[in-house]
């Protein structure tokens, strides 16, 4: 991951992803963290960068802990960044 985009496209994603697998709607989610409908699909878009408290709310209103959003399938990107290597000697 190289910028600050492509970090909030991945935290969207993963937002979107724990999102669905509570089964809540943005609609709900929003209701019950305090946060707007638009923050939240502007979050899951990648198109803001909420702040600690912003997730930490959101992860407590969805019981999940807040490290959820933040993980990243290291190997498939360093393989698109060309950073990738079967054998790490080489």
């Amino acid at each position: 991951m190289k910028s600050k985009h492509e970090f909030q496209i991945n935290l969207g994603k993963n937002l979107r992803r724990v999102r669905n697998d509570c089964r809540w709607s943005i609609e709900k989610l929003a209701l019950e963290s305090g946060l707007t409908y638009s923050q939240i699909g502007r979050i899951e878009l990648g198109k803001r960068n909420p702040s600690c408290f912003t997730m930490y709310l959101i992860s407590k209103t969805l019981k999940v802990c807040p490290t959820e959003f933040f993980k990243i399938n290291m190997e498939a990107s360093n393989h698109l960044n060309g950073e990738y290597s079967k054998n790490p000697q080489e």
